[in-house]
């Protein structure tokens, strides 16, 4: 299980929820409801993670913490 935080909304443009792992540059998925986009999400961030070590580029530790944005 990771631990990045993941941050979820929903888009009237997409029509859709949108999850994003900030700590994971690009890294986001949707869904038609919370649950399919915090389980896409998840999907995602394995997937990022996999394909960054593949290319042998650094994984950020996550930060455990909350991230502000302002």
């Amino acid at each position: 299980m990771h631990r990045y935080e993941i941050i979820l909304y929903w888009s009237n443009e997409d029509e859709a929820f949108i999850a994003e792992a900030p700590e994971l540059p690009g890294c986001t998925a949707h869904g038609d409801v919370q649950e399919e986009a915090l389980k896409n999400i998840k999907d995602a961030m394995q997937l990022w993670i996999d394909t960054a070590g593949e290319l042998g580029r650094p994984v950020p530790d996550p930060k455990g913490e909350r991230l502000m944005y302002a």
